[in-house]
C-alpha cells in the first residue's frame, strides 16, 4: 500500500542532493556503499554536481554499528560468526577478543580502504517523497537538514528496535527489568533471582553465563526446538526459502530461530549440563514481588531479562505507507514491491551477515538497472 506524503514540516537545515543514500553503514550498508563505489558512484559530497553520486548516513559515532553494543562476554568464539565484507577478508582475531572490539575494527579498516563517504553521527528523522509524483525525489530529514535522492538503501538492522512484550502487570514490576539491548555482564546479578524471557539464541546465552552466578527462570512461550546440528548448505537454504516465502508475500517475518531452530553448541550443551535449561511456560501476568505462573504460584524474582529479539528498525519509513494490511511488506528481492526506489537489506531473507552482503550486490545491480531507464 503507497500512501503519498507531502514534504516533511519538521525538516528544516540544508537540503543536500545525492542519486543514492545509503542509511546505516553495517554489515548491509558497507556492502552497499562498497558496490555502488566499484559501479561509478562517487562521495556527494565531493562534487554533487557528477551524475551519480551516493552518501552513506550512520547514526553512530564510529564504525562498527550494532556490534558496538554487543555484551563483554561475547567473544568472538561465541557469536555466530561473521562473513567477510566484500574483498576484505577479515584477519585472524583471538577467539577470546570480544566482538564489539574486532567486528568494530574491521569494519573501520574497511571504510579506510574504500574512502568511503560515510556521515556520522547523523539521526535520520523521517523519509518522505518530497513530491506525488510517482517517480519523484525521495527527501531523507535528519537532524542536520535533509538529502534528496532518486534512490534509498535502508540497512538499520534491528539493534535500535527491542521487542517488549505485552504482559500485564509489567509496568507493576518493583524489581529490574532489561533487555537484551541493555545487557552487559552476568556479575551484575550476582546472587539474585533472575527470570530469563525467550527462546532464542540470546536466552541461551545468557541463561548460560547468568545460571553461573545466580537462581534463574527461563519462561518461553513455546517448547524450545533444538536440532544436532545446522549446515549452511542445507539448512541455509530451507531457512532462505521460507523467509523469501513470507516477505513476498508480504507477511511480518520471524526471528531467525523461527525458522532455524536451536543449535547444540557448546554454551548450551553446558547449560542443560547444569539444569538451567529447564523451560518453564510463559507467566501469565507480572506482580510486585515476582510472576505469577501458569498454576497461578508465585514465583518470586528480583530481575527480569527480556531475551525476546528485535524488529527491523522502520519507524523512519512510516510516511512511505511500505506496509500492508498484515503488517509486513511485500518484497521483489531487495526492492519494496509498489517502490523501486526503495531497497530493504539486512532485512528478510538478508539479515544473516552472509545475506547482507549479497543484499547490498543485488540492491546496487538493481538501482544501476533502474537509473538506466
Amino acid at each position: 500500500m503507497i500512501v503519498p506524503s507531502t514534504t516533511d514540516p519538521s525538516v528544516t537545515g540544508t537540503e543536500r542532493n545525492a542519486t543514492v543514500v545509503v542509511i546505516g553503514a553495517g554489515q548491509a550498508g558497507l556492502s552497499a556503499a562498497y558496490h555502488l563505489q566499484r559501479r561509478g558512484f562517487t562521495s556527494a559530497t565531493d562534487d554533487p554536481d557528477v551524475a551519480r553520486t551516493f552518501i552513506v548516513l550512520d547514526s553512530e559515532d564510529a564504525p562498527g554499528g550494532a556490534w558496538r553494543h554487543r555484551w563483554g562476554s561475547l567473544t568472538m568464539a561465541t557469536v555466530n560468526g561473521i562473513f567477510d565484507l566484500p574483498g576484505f577478508p577479515s584477519p585472524s582475531v583471538d577467539p577470546r577478543e570480544p566482538s564489539s572490539t574486532a567486528v568494530p575494527r574491521y569494519f573501520a579498516a574497511f571504510e579506510r580502504e574504500h574512502t568511503l563517504p560515510i556521515l556520522r553521527p547523523v539521526t535520520v528523522a523521517s523519509v518522505h517523497r518530497a513530491d506525488d509524483a510517482p517517480d519523484g525525489d525521495l527527501l531523507t530529514a535528519t537532524g542536520d537538514g535533509s538529502w534528496r535522492s532518486r534512490v534509498l538503501v535502508n540497512a538499520t538492522g534491528t539493534w535500535t528496535n527491542p521487542t517488549w512484550p505485552d504482559v500485564p502487570g509489567r509496568e507493576s514490576f518493583a524489581g529490574r527489568q532489561l533487555h537484551t539491548h541493555d545487557y552487559v555482564d552476568a556479575a551484575e546479578f550476582a546472587g539474585r533471582r533472575v527470570a530469563i524471557v525467550g527462546g532464542g539464541i540470546s536466552a541461551i546465552q545468557h541463561l548460560a553465563e547468568v545460571s553461573r552466578v545466580a537462581t534463574t527462570f527461563w519462561y518461553t512461550r513455546r517448547p524450545p526446538e533444538f536440532r544436532d546440528e545446522f549446515t549452511p548448505e542445507e539448512g541455509g537454504r530451507e531457512t532462505i526459502a521460507k523467509v523469501r516465502a513470507d516477505v513476498e508475500a508480504g507477511r511480518p517475518t520471524g526471528s531467525v530461530v523461527s525458522y532455524t531452530g536451536l543449535i547444540w553448541n557448546q554454551y548450551a550443551e553446558e547449560a542443560r549440563d547444569r539444569g538451567a535449561l529447564r523451560r518453564r511456560p510463559m507467566f501469565t501476568c507480572i506482580e510486585t514481588d515476582g510472576v505469577r505462573e501458569q498454576d497461578d504460584a508465585l514465583t518470586s524474582v528480583d530481575v527480569i531479562l527480556w531475551a525476546t529479539g528485535f524488529r527491523a528498525a522502520l519507524g523512519h519509513l512510516d510516511p512511505l505507507g511500505l506496509r500492508n494490511d498484515l503488517g509486513g511488506i511485500t518484497m521483489r528481492g531487495t526492492q519494496v514491491a509498489g517502490e523501486p526506489r526503495v531497497h530493504l537489506i539486512g532485512f528478510g531473507t538478508s539479515q544473516s551477515t552472509v545475506g547482507a552482503n549479497r543484499a547490498g550486490r543485488d540492491a546496487v545491480s538493481a538501482i544501476v538497472r533502474y537509473l538506466d531507464r
